[in-house]
């Protein structure tokens, strides 16, 4: 009995407290809401915990109101629109302290093996996986009209793209338009050169006037630009035609956008990787004869390495980023994705250089000589990165021993000891900046993938990154590029092997420094696999002519994957 009462007592006890509680925290709460969510003490405490900070019962007292008003400036700020257009005042700079430019502004050398000779395929179709070289070659030469390839290339694009979900808008209009002009053009004598009537894609976060430009998001499904993103003018002015707007993972990460998942023409069953993924995808499927794609953290080498294409990430602040969706402003690079080496070389001269609108694009030359002495050629490899890898190692062993017999001379290096990886937080800071707006506006519920490794959280928790943590990562930023300079001078090295994933990839985005990504190979399922070759800052060229070099003496990106696939994973 006296258990019982007790028990009845405590429980009566509760329940008062509880009421108690309830009463507390609804006029808490509604003290809140009339006070205009005042800042408190506690408030502070916890955000210190979120920050990894303690300070005293007198320090948060003291900040209170400076805290307040920040608070009154924050909402100010939130009332002035800021496009995704609009960058920082803050540029990034990627060279090390006492970086030379003269040599750089020298050498002007551009040299590649342009075909003496290309002979039609009996089956027209096969063009379509043609180098752009071999393309160029039957189009100066009147062999073959840009008319022609380009609707070849628009109806294969028609009939797989949807399948492989790598378009996202056809440009039909347009490329009939262009690849008009290019023919009245040749015919004429006029000849722009390689890319002249040559179809390509875009990622669909270029600006392209009269189109829309998704950003792969629903969100933005009907956007539409009274502007070009400067790499489209280049591409135009060169001669090319745009023959589709390719899909890229919902605001540039991985490969699912609103249209659903892009695949990966090897195994239609796999995604193609991302966020460039139909650019690799469509430009290994042969629905186009090269596509443009960026990069932030691996969204060209990535869809590369997984579609079996070649890929170019060149140095920071080569190419214009005008019109083109900012997702990290200190990271972003755009790059060509096509079938071989020499066709990076091609459309990379083409989009390089200032436009007086990207303030971060240095005025450089691009050097490139595609029958340079290999030996001339100073190169080490990541000896960790290769030793590390578990699935296929004797693929990747392989390619050291192709280099070694083409006389390539392999230095054995190693990484920064800092390790990247804790500030790669650098990128969500920034992201979540280039889109506040559907942070605070909660459109990020409208986003195909949620959960804890995709875009709406990751806004969110970004948003609770102190900017002094920010400025400090940045600082750290700078130990890494003088730590990458003074591996590559004190080990006399143009351009380091690697496996296209691991710690370099991270790194030599937050650096800068460029990668050339090429098939090595392939798994023991058909999917392809791929070997990276970083240059030193602005040393494209280098890591272009190594990279050549390998293809030709493996020939690994001459096989193509069987599209008969998509047809049994339809009726599936």
């Amino acid at each position: 009995m006296r258990l019982k009462s007790r028990s009845g007592a405590i429980s009566l006890a509760l329940i008062g407290m509880a009421l108690s509680v309830i009463l507390i925290i609804g006029g808490a709460f509604i003290l809140y809401q009339t006070k205009g969510k005042e800042i408190t003490i506690q408030d502070v405490a916890s955000a210190e915990k979120i920050a990894g900070l303690q300070f005293t019962l007198k320090e948060r007292k003291m900040m209170l109101e400076d805290l307040k008003s920040n608070l009154e400036s924050f909402n100010q700020m939130r009332k002035i629109s800021l496009e995704n257009a609009i960058s920082p005042a803050l540029i990034f700079n990627p060279l090390p302290a006492g970086f030379d430019f003269r040599k750089l502004m020298e050498d002007k050398t551009f040299i590649y093996d342009e075909p003496q000779e290309v002979k039609l395929p009996d089956n027209l179709e096969e063009l379509a996986f043609y180098p752009v070289t071999d393309l160029a070659w039957l189009i100066k030469n009147r062999r073959i009209s840009s008319e022609f390839l380009t609707r070849l290339y628009l109806e294969r694009m028609k009939k797989y793209g949807p399948e492989l979900r790598c378009l996202v808008t056809l440009t039909e209009d347009l490329a009939l338009e262009q690849a008009s002009q290019a023919d009245r053009e040749i015919m004429s004598g006029k000849y722009r050169g390689p890319l002249h009537g040559i179809p390509y894609g875009l990622k669909d976060l270029f600006a392209t006037r009269g189109y829309p430009t998704t950003w792969g998001s629903s969100i933005y499904k009907t956007q539409m630009f009274d502007e070009n993103a400067t790499v489209f003018e280049k591409l135009t002015e060169a001669g090319a035609v745009l023959v589709a707007k390719l899909s890229l993972g919902e605001l540039a990460w991985g490969d699912i956008w609103y249209g659903g998942m892009t695949r990966n023409p090897w195994d239609p069953e796999q995604g193609s990787s991302g966020s460039s993924a139909g650019s690799a995808s469509a430009t290994a499927a042969g629905l186009v004869a090269f596509a443009i794609g960026t990069e932030t953290w691996g969204s060209i080498v990535s869809p590369s390495t997984r579609c079996g294409t070649s890929g170019l990430r060149p140095t920071f602040g080569r190419v214009s980023r005008y019109g083109a969706m900012a997702l990290s402003w200190s990271m972003d690079k755009i790059g060509p994705i096509a079938r071989t080496v020499e066709d990076l070389a091609l459309i990379f001269r083409a989009i390089i250089g200032p436009d007086g609108k990207d303030r971060t694009v240095y005025h450089l030359p691009f050097s490139y000589d595609g029958r340079e002495d290999l030996k001339k050629i100073k190169a080490g490899y990541l000896k960790k990165a290769f030793d590390q890898v578990r699935n296929n190692k004797e693929k990747y062993q392989a390619v050291l021993e192709t280099l070694k017999s083409l006389g390539v001379e392999l230095k054995e290096i190693d990484l920064p000891e800092i390790n990247p990886g804790m500030i790669s937080f650098i990128l969500n800071v920034e992201a979540a900046a280039a889109f506040d707006q559907i942070t605070r506006d909660n459109l990020d519920d409208l986003m195909v993938r949620q959960g804890r490794n995709a875009w709406p959280n990751v806004f969110r928790q970004a948003r609770l990154i102190p900017a002094v943590e920010y400025l400090q990562a940045n600082r750290i930023r700078t130990l890494l590029i003088e730590e990458m300079a003074r591996i590559f001078r004190e080990k006399e090295i143009d351009v380091y092997l690697t496996t296209s994933g691991g710690t370099s990839l991270l790194l030599t985005n937050l650096t800068g420094h460029p990668q050339v990504v090429v098939p090595c190979g392939f798994d023991d399922k058909g999917r392809p696999l791929s070997v990276s070759f970083v240059g030193d800052l602005f040393q494209e060229g280098k890591a272009l002519r190594l990279a050549k070099a390998y293809q030709l003496a493996t020939g690994f990106h001459l096989k193509h994957p069987d599209l008969g696939r998509l047809k049994t994973l339809k009726e599936n």
